[in-house]
């Protein structure tokens, strides 16, 4: 029987070694082109997805394995790797230090292995399904904020924020009213693993990629929180449209959203269940 503290290990270091090329990296000369009209990529993101990938390979070749740089490979294991080897890139070409290494291991499509790595703060998060979660050896729970108005949460912006009504201005506008802070840090994967330690009450997003959140929501649960869709049922690391917190803020996030659909602006008299 496969031992699920190795895929951890594995994944650990390199999280690890891919982390420390980057951080080395920010002084070398970074070279942009764009997948589209705000989705760049650096010749980091390629050099770093091809490091993980060795190591992945050498260590499972039967594993599967999706990753953002357009890595795909099938092997008919119930394993698969899902990566993002630099979460974070607009970040990272504009030498603001707040990008990370995301690597997930699902199982038959369920969540096993969760690790994000920050090497800039050398701040490694991780999970295993069942065994909690955990920053540089130290075990992290959620928050035990439960008001949405004294809630800190946390967002981003879909790449096509120009060109798609779809675009998640409205949900932000209607946030901003109704809880303490938002914040838009530009890494998914180091959303979620704050929301995780504490340092995050909730966080929601829209079209996002499995890469983005799979590592990340592994966490999360882990250390007590909830992640589902937007209309509260639990998903897989492949949804698009997530919402996270600590769990005693989630129903009230989720209605912010409802009030949301269709483009409506909240007024902040609105009257919320929570």
């Amino acid at each position: 029987m496969a031992d699920p503290r190795r895929f951890l290990e594995a994944a650990r270091e390199a999280a690890l070694a891919t982390g420390r090329m980057l951080r080395a990296a920010m002084d070398e000369e970074v070279r942009i082109s764009f997948k589209g009209t705000l989705d760049l990529v650096t010749q980091f993101d390629g050099r770093a997805q091809q490091m993980i990938d060795a190591r992945l390979r050498a260590a499972f070749p039967d594993h599967g394995i999706l990753a953002e740089e357009g890595l795909s490979r099938e092997t008919g294991s119930p394993y698969r790797w899902i990566v993002d080897p630099l979460d974070g890139t607009t970040n990272f070409a504009h030498r603001f230090p707040i990008f990370s290494v995301s690597i997930a291991l699902e199982k038959d499509g369920e969540g096993l292995v969760g690790v994000v790595y920050d090497p800039m703060r050398d701040e490694m998060f991780w999970a295993l399904r069942g065994e909690g979660a955990f920053l540089n050896g130290t075990r992290i729970r959620v928050s035990t904020i439960a008001e949405l108005d004294r809630s800190l949460v946390a967002t981003g912006f879909p790449y096509d924020l120009r060109e798609s009504p779809v675009n998640n201005v409205c949900h932000f506008n209607n946030f901003i009213l109704r809880v303490q802070a938002v914040r838009r840090c530009g890494s998914a994967a180091l959303d979620l693993s704050y929301l995780a330690c504490g340092r995050f009450d909730g966080f929601w997003e829209l079209k996002l990629k499995p890469w983005d959140v799979a590592a990340g929501a592994v966490i999360v649960r882990e250390a007590g929180g909830r992640v589902s869709d937007f209309s509260g049922d639990a998903v897989p690391s492949f949804q698009s449209d997530i919402v996270a917190s600590n769990g005693l803020i989630h129903e009230g996030m989720l209605e912010i959203i409802r009030l949301g659909e269709g483009d409506r602006g909240l007024d902040p008299q609105t009257p919320l269940d929570r």
